[in-house]
């Protein structure tokens, strides 16, 4: 383990959007602290589409960090240097990349005069004018030149030690349940082509779930409400005049009850209660979860990240397959007069073929190369998906198995300690 110095050291965290504070920098800064309490750390936000604005206000909460400016203030800090509250620098110091753009953590750093750090999850860039690299996998590494692999360490995935951070009492007081009842995630999604289905899908699931568990098991079930949805459009989904869906998979009424205290939550009809969480991102709810209900996208790598087995829903019903045709299908459907052709025929086609393919959908399978998690695809009802869990429900020794071929997927834990040991090694040790 590297000493921190003695001299005062500035950590100047850079990030983003809601996931990266929740997911990257939460651990990281919990980590650095207990290694180097004396390091002052400051983030400071860039611009991102996704944020919520509550950014600072979370930073602010977490006791690792001394100082937090928010993304309005980004460009002119990036142009003059001066912050919004004047800050202050030490004389040494590092800028560590934990979301946005890899290019600010070059500018900041020359700016300020410091060293650099860049955790990269996908893909490294600048690698000429970065010090180091935390990389998230070794296949990183393939992409950049042999002279410079030296600066780059394998630290693992951040993502996976939010279930070592999450505070489950807290998530279980939330709900209201019994701390140790098994909580049912449902992700239906963000985007109206996957709400459809997967709104009376999740509906048809729990109260089949609740009529069905096994006798001595109890259940808790939670939709992660998407940032961009309102409670109102979440509804119109569940509701059988604006969406056909709901009679055509027998999905059971429903009404919403916003309590002033407490969380929003669906009533089934004859059924359990299904509560929406809203707070974003929901990855401390997620690493909780005994077992979730996903659509496609990159959910399942988030459920993968933390180690919680999924099922990952398809349902065709309703898919216009032109909408996700590729190559010569797709432009066929946008030619005048063939439109109808290409909805009536060659999607059926496409399905069809897609389904004798055995191709893969989820990140967790398509990594692999082999099935992980079950994925259900074609004219599925809430029946067949409720039987796949409740298989895993009654014999948990299968889902501790996903666990662990997840865990596998992802590697292993401690990311954000080998992280903050190689801020310390950069800080410490200039090449």
């Amino acid at each position: 383990m590297s000493d921190p110095p003695s001299e005062p050291v500035d950590v100047v965290i850079l990030s983003n959007g809601p996931g990266e504070v929740a997911t990257w920098v939460k651990p990281v800064v919990r980590s650095l602290r207990q290694k180097a309490p004396n390091y002052r750390i400051s983030v400071v936000l860039s611009p991102c589409p996704h944020a919520s604005g509550k950014e600072p206000t979370i930073l602010s909460k977490y006791p690792e960090v001394d100082r937090v400016q928010s993304a309005s203030h980004f460009f002119k800090f990036l142009l003059t240097g001066k912050t919004a509250d004047s800050w202050d620098w030490f004389a040494k110091g590092i800028v560590v990349f934990l979301g946005g753009d890899q290019l600010y953590t070059v500018m900041v750093a020359r700016r300020l005069g410091y060293r650099t750090l860049t955790y990269a999850e996908w893909d490294a860039r600048w690698t000429g004018l970065v010090n180091r690299f935390g990389i998230m996998q070794p296949k990183i590494l393939d992409k950049v030149p042999r002279a410079r692999q030296h600066k780059f360490t394998v630290v693992g995935d951040l993502m996976g030690d939010v279930q070592a951070i999450a505070d489950r009492t807290e998530i279980t007081n939330i709900l209201g349940c019994d701390p140790a009842a098994d909580i049912i995630g449902f992700l239906p999604g963000s985007k109206p082509i996957k709400l459809e289905m997967g709104v009376p899908m999740l509906l048809g699931i729990a109260q089949i779930l609740h009529n069905q568990r096994p006798f001595e098991q109890s259940l808790q079930y939670v939709v992660g409400v998407a940032p961009n949805l309102k409670l109102a459009d979440l509804m119109a989904y569940a509701d059988p005049a604006l969406n056909d869906a709901m009679a055509l998979l027998k999905a059971p009424s429903i009404t919403l009850h916003e309590p002033k205290q407490g969380l929003p939550y669906w009533q089934l009809k004859d059924g359990p209660k299904i509560y929406l969480w809203q707070r974003f991102p929901a990855l401390d709810l997620f690493s909780q979860c005994q077992l979730c209900f996903t659509t496609v996208g990159a959910n399942t790598a988030q459920l993968a990240a933390l180690a919680t087995p999924m099922i990952v829903l398809l349902p065709t019903q309703k898919l216009d397959a032109m909408k996700i045709a590729e190559g010569w299908p797709r432009l066929v459907s946008q030619l005048p007069g063939l439109r109808a052709i290409a909805r009536t025929i060659i999607g059926p086609m496409l399905l069809k073929g897609l389904q004798k393919s055995h191709k893969y959908f989820s990140w967790p399978n398509i990594t692999a190369k082999a099935q992980v998690v079950p994925e259900l695809f074609g004219t599925i009802t809430p029946q067949q998906a409720a039987d796949v869990a409740l298989d895993y429900l009654r014999y948990p020794e299968k889902l501790n198995q996903v666990r662990q071929a997840l865990r596998n997927l992802r590697g292993p834990a401690g990311a954000a300690d080998r992280m903050a040991e190689l801020i310390l090694e950069t800080i410490n040790y200039p090449e």
